[in-house]
């Protein structure tokens, strides 16, 4: 009877659905495919309670078996919330002590680690060497591009801080350069996230591709002189501008991976803590607020290192 009777009163609900809140038929077809999902589990067994009397602890198992089933801490949010609105709506109908959805959240998700490249394919992706056939280095583009890709591993640096770098620093009617690049210093300065400015240093490799570029720039520029790297147009670069052609060049390379800005930041972060294991260095020159942002590239290290062990260590080896 409890079966019939949790039927029944999904429909009721999937009808005030269509009728009262006017949801589109995809949004419609969701909510129906988690609450039939809420009544298989409800009548999992013989003898479970209808929807009425469901408990939360009822709720919480439902919860640990769909995590246990390999379905994820987002997907399974969701579907609470779909059924957190439906007791909602059922306590209109029928007498309930509670929502017992209320107080159920669901798994934390697992935090993907960021994708960095080894450094082999790093220092290819980034080299005046590594240049694709028929690609001409000394093109205004390509110098631009090796410039760019260079200072983005050689310093860290997000895309927007990137792209947001002027050629000398300027304090000019009311205006101040968010960043430049300080040759004498070997450094650059940069506005990170919330306003924050810190400088970084800069790699021998990476001032040589600038001033490779430096040197053709002048004739890109059309307005505004200000901005480090341009377009062909001659306006200031955009940081989608840089997403394309860094993708376009490792694709070039035949480098098996999908590669934009924020790969050559996460490939610095990695590298630079392989070498050094100076995690409060490398927190600083990434701008990192809290050191539990810098700490997940200890990951991607360990990450790397069971990798040599699984490949050398005799004991590792699967065997038949």
């Amino acid at each position: 009877m409890s079966a019939e009777q949790n039927h029944a009163q999904l429909a009721a609900y999937i009808l005030s659905l269509q009728s009262e809140r006017m949801l589109s038929p995809l949004t419609i077809s969701s909510y129906r495919i988690d609450l039939e999902q809420l009544a298989r589990h409800a009548g999992a067994s013989p003898g479970d309670p209808p929807f009425a009397a469901i408990s939360q602890v009822h709720i919480r198992r439902f919860a640990a078996q769909m995590h246990a089933q390999g379905l994820g801490g987002r997907s399974i949010a969701r579907k609470l919330s779909t059924w957190r609105g439906f007791y909602h709506w059922l306590a209109d109908q029928v007498a309930l002590a509670r929502n017992p959805v209320v107080g159920v959240k669901a798994p934390k998700r697992d935090k993907p680690l960021p994708k960095a490249l080894s450094a082999d394919d790093a220092v290819h992706l980034v080299s005046h060497s590594s240049v694709a056939p028929g690609v001409d280095p000394n093109t205004p583009a390509a110098l631009c591009d090796l410039a760019m890709f260079e200072l983005l591993y050689s310093s860290g640096l997000r895309v927007s801080e990137l792209t947001s770098l002027d050629v000398r620093h300027m304090q000019h009617d009311g205006y101040t350069s968010p960043g430049w690049i300080d040759f004498d210093g070997r450094s650059v300065t940069v506005t990170g996230k919330g306003g924050k400015m810190r400088s970084v240093p800069v790699g021998g490799p990476a001032l040589t591709a600038i001033t490779a570029w430096l040197a053709v720039r002048p004739a890109l520029i059309k307005a505004d002189p200000l901005p480090l790297f341009v377009s062909a147009r001659g306006g200031r670069m955009s940081p989608r501008q840089v997403q394309l052609r860094i993708k376009a060049h490792a694709q070039r390379l035949g480098i098996p991976a999908d590669v934009h800005p924020h790969v050559l930041r996460h490939s610095f972060a990695s590298h630079m803590l392989q070498s050094s294991g100076d995690l409060r260095a490398v927190q600083e020159m990434l701008g990192h607020d809290s050191i539990t942002s810098t700490q997940i590239y200890t990951s991607l290290d360990f990450q790397r290192l069971a990798q040599v062990y699984d490949a050398a260590h005799p004991r590792a080896k699967k065997r038949p």
